[in-house]
C-alpha cells in the first residue's frame, strides 16, 4: 500500500477564529476567509486533510466533547466535508497528563499509522510553537500561521491557511 502524503491543522487561530478564549459555542464558530478554497486546493493535490486540536476545556469542566464535535461538523459543513479526520485531546496538564495533548505528539502518531502516512511528505499548519513542536517530533514538517511570533528564522511563517497551501503545494512542485 502507497504511502499518503498529509496536511495536519491545528483548529483554533488555523480553520477558525481564534477568541483568545475556548470556542465551544457554535455561534462563536468563526470559520476563518480562505479556509474552504485552502482546503479544496491541498484535497485536489492529493493531500489527507486532518485535524488535531489541543480541547483541555473538555477536563476543566468548561464545556463537553458534544460540544466540540458540534464545532467540528460546522466546520465540515461550511467547508463542504474535505477533512478526513478530527483527533482531539480532551485533557489539561492541570487535571491529568496526557500523550496526546500538543506539543506531545500522539494524535499525530495514531493518525500516521491509521491512514499510512508518510511524514516526509506531510505538513502541520498551527498558529502556536507547540504545534510546530508535536509535528517534528515524528518527523513532519511545520508551517505557523498567524501573528502570535515574531518570525524566526528557523520556522516558516505565513500570514493563513491560503499561503501555507499555497506554500506546501509550491515546495512539492519544487523539491524540499
Amino acid at each position: 500500500m502507497q504511502k499518503q502524503k498529509c496536511v495536519f491543522l491545528d483548529r483554533d487561530g488555523v480553520l477558525n477564529r481564534e477568541r483568545g478564549d475556548y470556542t465551544y459555542a457554535l455561534e462563536d464558530f468563526e470559520v476563518l476567509p480562505r479556509v474552504p478554497e485552502a482546503l479544496r486546493l491541498l484535497k485536489k493535490n492529493g493531500y489527507l486533510l486532518i485535524v488535531v486540536t489541543n480541547q483541555g476545556g473538555v477536563a476543566k469542566g468548561l464545556y463537553k466533547k458534544t460540544d466540540v464535535l458540534a464545532c467540528h461538523q460546522k466546520l465540515q459543513d461550511f467547508c463542504g466535508s474535505l477533512i478526513d479526520a478530527h483527533y482531539m485531546a480532551p485533557g489539561h496538564p492541570s487535571s491529568s497528563a496526557s500523550l496526546s495533548r500538543k506539543p506531545d505528539s500522539l494524535m499525530l502518531e495514531k493518525a500516521i499509522a491509521r491512514y499510512n502516512i508518510d511524514p516526509a511528505q506531510s505538513w502541520m499548519v498551527g498558529d502556536s510553537l507547540r504545534d510546530l513542536e508535536a509535528a517534528e517530533k515524528v518527523g513532519v514538517r511545520g508551517i505557523l500561521v498567524g501573528g502570535k511570533y515574531e518570525p524566526g528564522a528557523h520556522v516558516w511563517q505565513m500570514a493563513d491557511l491560503w499561503e501555507a497551501a499555497q506554500f506546501i503545494l509550491g515546495e512539492a512542485v519544487g523539491g524540499v
